[in-house]
């Protein structure tokens, strides 16, 4: 296999990486969290105010970011992408083995 000529396997995996974008891997959640304001309501009341947070790990650390509820879409899709992607980076492995253990006979 060349280095510097795509073969039809990568070619094929280039596409369905197109068809896949936006990626993520992670987690979304609801949480309520109070707010800055000194007299808030809601804060009082122990309601608090809805947040999405998505949750990911980097180096081995847990990090969460607040995420705008227009985003949340957005980053839904890319989550389901990303499991996607690692199924069928694990279909890409057995049948990497396979071929490897046809060819050695």
């Amino acid at each position: 296999m060349s280095k510097t000529q795509p073969t039809t396997e990568l070619q094929t995996l280039l596409n369905e990486l197109g068809n896949m974008w936006p990626l993520a891997k992670g987690s979304l959640t609801f949480v309520r969290k109070p707010c800055i304001r000194p007299n808030c309501t809601a804060c009082r009341s122990g309601r608090k105010h809805q947040a999405i947070l998505f949750s990911f790990t980097k180096r081995r650390k847990r990090f969460c970011r607040y995420v705008p509820t227009y985003l949340e879409p957005l980053l839904r899709r890319a989550l389901a992408n990303g499991r996607r992607l690692e199924e069928r980076l694990v279909e890409l492995g057995e049948e990497l083995l396979q071929r490897y253990r046809q060819q050695r006979g």
